[in-house]
C-alpha cells in the first residue's frame, strides 16, 4: 500500500465537499491521510478532531498533521466522538463526519499485530488497548458452537463447522499462538484457494471482527453520530466488506425516509480502476454519504 495511501479520497471530497471554515470529525484517523485532505479543504478557519483506537496510528497522524494548528488527534474509538466533540467544542455541532472502517495499512503491514497471515506473527488482532481478549485468547477458549457462529456471522464462511472443529481439535494438542499455524489449520479444513483469496481469509476476518466488536460498535455509532451533525452536515462512511456496508446502507436509508435527510450516494461509490490497480487494498472499498438538510 506504499505510504499508507487513503482510499477514495477524490470521491469523498467530491461528495462530502468539505468547505472553508467547517468543523469536521475524522473518527478513524489512521495515518492521517483523509484528515489531511479535509484540513486542506477547510483551511485555517476550520477545525478537525481525529480519533483512533490505535496508539501507533495516533502518533503517526499527529506527526503527519503537526503543521495544522487547527487539528486535534486523540486516542479513542469513533463511537465516543460525541463526548470528545462536546469536551473540545462545547455545544457546537459538526459540519462533517468521516468513518474509514477496516484495518489500516499500519496494522496489516506489522506482523506483530497478527492481522495478516501473509507473514508469521503473534495471533493478536486487537486494534487498540480497549479491545480486551486477543484472537489467540478467543480461538483457545471458545467451543465449537461459538466459533462456528462467529465464522458464519462475521466471515460468511461456508465451511464454518469444519473449520471450528479443526481449530478445537488442533488446540487440544497445542494452543494457538501465531498466525501461520492457524492459517495452515484453517486452510486444510476449508479446502483450496477460492480465486485470489486465501482459504483462511474469511476466518481471519471473522476473528478480527469478533475481537474488536466491529459491527456492534458500528451499529452504535450509526445511531448516535447523525445527532452530532448540524444543518447541512454530511456523514460519510467507507466500508470494506458486505457486513459493514449492509449496516451503513440500512441506516442511511432509514435517515433518508425521514424528513430533512438526503442520500448523496444513491448507489454505492467504488474506487476507480486506476486506484484499484495502484492500490490493490482499495478494491473492496465502498463509500456512502448522507446529508442532514434541516
Amino acid at each position: 500500500m506504499g505510504d499508507h495511501e487513503p482510499v477514495l479520497v477524490a470521491e469523498f471530497l467530491a461528495l462530502a465537499d468539505p468547505k472553508p471554515g467547517e468543523s469536521w470529525v475524522d473518527g478513524t484517523a489512521g495515518a492521517g491521510g483523509h484528515a489531511r485532505a479535509i484540513l486542506e479543504r477547510i483551511g485555517p478557519g476550520g477545525r478537525l478532531i481525529g480519533l483512533d483506537r490505535d496508539p501507533v496510528a495516533v502518533e503517526k497522524a499527529r506527526a503527519r498533521l503537526e503543521a495544522f494548528a487547527n487539528a486535534r488527534i486523540e486516542l479513542g474509538p469513533y463511537e465516543q466522538a460525541e463526548e470528545v466533540v462536546r469536551r473540545h467544542w462545547g455545544g457546537a455541532q459538526a459540519d462533517g463526519i468521516l468513518l474509514d472502517l477496516g484495518v489500516s495499512s499500519l496494522q496489516l503491514d506489522d506482523p506483530g499485530r497478527g492481522f495478516s497471515f501473509s507473514r508469521p506473527g503473534p495471533l493478536d488482532m486487537r486494534m487498540g488497548p480497549d479491545s480486551g481478549e486477543s484472537a489467540a485468547g478467543l480461538v483457545n477458549r471458545a467451543g465449537v458452537d461459538e466459533l462456528e457462529k462467529i465464522l458464519t456471522e462475521f466471515g460468511e464462511e461456508p465451511r464454518a463447522r469444519r473449520v471450528a472443529e479443526a481449530i478445537v481439535r488442533e488446540r487440544g494438542m497445542k494452543p494457538f499462538e501465531d498466525t501461520a499455524r492457524l492459517a495452515e489449520v484453517v486452510a486444510r479444513a476449508a479446502g483450496g484457494r477460492r480465486g485470489r483469496a486465501h482459504p483462511a481469509t474469511r476466518t481471519f476476518q471473522a476473528l478480527r471482527i469478533a475481537v474488536n466488536r466491529e459491527l456492534e460498535r458500528l451499529e452504535r455509532a450509526l445511531q448516535t453520530l447523525p445527532g452530532l451533525l448540524g444543518p447541512g452536515g454530511r456523514l460519510a462512511v467507507i466500508s470494506f466488506h458486505s457486513l459493514e456496508d449492509r449496516l451503513v446502507k440500512g441506516r442511511f436509508k432509514d435517515l433518508h425516509r425521514q424528513a430533512g435527510w438526503t442520500l448523496l450516494t444513491k448507489h454505492v461509490t467504488a474506487p476507480s480502476r486506476d486506484e484499484q490497480l495502484r492500490n490493490p487494498r482499495s478494491r473492496s472499498a465502498k463509500l456512502r454519504v448522507v446529508r442532514r438538510d434541516t
